[in-house]
């Protein structure tokens, strides 16, 4: 059976009270993933997946979730300023169906409109030369998008 894909609120029910969460930024030519700690407080980065095909993206995420003991995923849904979703968030949405056939572990889809810009301005403040952003970017939007998810989570939770 399917893993479900969910809004991130709902997915949180399928998920054990502690665990890690993997999140990931799917980038046309790359994947950034990110992973939190057991309590779920803070997002690290964990690498750029190069794509190449799709079982092969799909086997190395799954043994990412597997060396961190994941328990769940979220997944940066890019939806348009409006509201509206184009492309790249109906990709999105195709990659967690197909993902979620491969895994047990509940995927949640996160709004992560400008995650990337924001993080391009953060790199340029910090004075990252053009190549070093290149390399990280989707790294760091993957870490972006996990801490969103993980702060959501800890208003939902009364702990903010």
């Amino acid at each position: 059976m399917p893993a479900p894909i969910l809004p991130l609120i709902d997915a949180v029910a399928h998920w054990p009270e502690r665990g890690a969460l993997i999140g990931l930024d799917l980038g046309t030519k790359t994947i950034g993933v990110a992973v939190s700690d057991p309590d779920r407080r803070l997002a690290t980065g964990v690498e750029t997946i190069q794509r190449k095909a799709f079982k092969a993206d799909a086997a190395r995420l799954l043994a990412i979730s597997g060396e961190r003991n994941a328990v769940g995923f979220v997944l940066g849904l890019p939806i348009n300023m409006d509201g509206s979703e184009g492309p790249r968030a109906q990709s999105t949405r195709a990659f967690a169906r197909n993902f979620s056939n491969l895994t047990g572990l509940a995927i949640a889809l996160w709004d992560e409109r400008l995650s990337t810009a924001a993080v391009e301005r953060e790199l340029i403040g910090m004075d990252v030369s053009r190549a070093r952003r290149a390399e990280v970017i989707d790294e760091h939007a993957a870490i972006f998008i996990l801490q969103g998810a993980l702060d959501r989570l800890k208003k939902l939770r009364g702990d903010a």
